[in-house]
């Protein structure tokens, strides 16, 4: 029986989400014995290598790139080296499950971030399901308790780096190939660790360590290939929801990984990020649709 386009997106975008899943829960295992900065600097090369190697495969290498878009790729990068450092630093302390609920709230702000910053029409519904949306992360991060503490302030750190990553290539010609954006982040990112780890110290590692540190890197490759594989095989307004399927693998993983399990809390926030993040999307498909239909 044949598959449709839209399953094999679905099938693709949950695979992805594994592989950044399992990538974060890899980190997380060996960052407890090796300095974080060594970590991101040999997970980089593996990275920065595999991704050399599809660019290569797919004839998406390129340095003929025009001086604005360098521009705005830099800044994506440096936004992305922002968001490593606080997601891993805060993926250090939190739980997996508990970060990971906290950036689905993601797609919120860079919905509220578009709308302040490219002027982007959003309506009271729309804006209404982003404050519901932030109330949910505040109830999984719950300030004044014991839970709110500097690690959970550097998770909303790395959301905020996120959203400008995520707005930086929003006006980047089309000719750009997605692979050298990815690859100049994966480049930044390695440096940054390289750096960091000049100064953090750098220690030996073992075989396991090593093991551990490649399969971080595979992943990362594994992930981003998928997710750019769904969005292109399936339509977007089917594919895209399946993103927060990294919600149910942090929990699963974080139990299996670590033996946590989100409170009642966490799960509570959880739902309502995830249900006013669906809402968005679906309102934006509809309204998306609707300007189509009247052009």
């Amino acid at each position: 029986m044949a598959i449709s386009d839209n399953l094999r997106g679905t099938l693709y975008m949950n695979l992805s989400m594994f592989a950044f899943t399992a990538n974060d829960t890899i980190v997380k295992v060996v960052t407890s014995t090796v300095p974080l900065y060594q970590t991101i600097a040999l997970r980089g090369a593996v990275a920065v290598l595999g991704l050399l190697i599809v660019a290569a495969m797919t004839r998406s290498f390129t340095l003929a790139i025009p001086p604005r878009d360098r521009w705005l790729i830099g800044l994506r990068s440096l936004a992305d080296v922002a968001a490593t450092i606080f997601f891993l630093s805060a993926l250090m302390r939190m739980p997996i499950a508990n970060l990971s609920a906290v950036m689905q709230a993601t797609p919120l702000a860079v919905t509220l971030g578009a709308a302040l910053y490219f002027k982007d029409k959003v309506g009271w519904r729309r804006m209404a399901a982003i404050f519901i949306g932030f109330m949910g992360v505040m109830l999984i991060i719950r300030p004044g308790s014991d839970g709110f503490d500097f690690w959970a302030i550097m998770g909303l750190c790395a959301v905020a780096a996120v959203v400008v990553r995520d707005l930086a290539v929003r006006p980047l010609g089309n000719a750009v190939p997605s692979m050298m954006v990815a690859l100049g982040a994966g480049v930044a990112v390695m440096l940054m660790g390289a750096i960091g780890a000049a100064f953090q110290g750098w220690n030996a590692i073992s075989l396991r360590e090593a093991a551990l540190i490649g399969s971080a890197g595979i992943m990362l490759i594994i992930g981003y290939i998928c997710a750019v594989t769904a969005m292109r095989v399936g339509d977007v307004g089917v594919v895209a929801p399946f993103r927060y399927t990294s919600l149910l693998w942090a929990i699963v993983l974080g139990w299996v990984a670590f033996g946590t399990l989100p409170d009642h809390y966490a799960v509570i926030g959880s739902g309502i990020v995830v249900a006013t993040g669906l809402y968005t999307l679906l309102r934006e498909r509809k309204l998306s649709r609707a300007k189509a239909a009247a052009a």
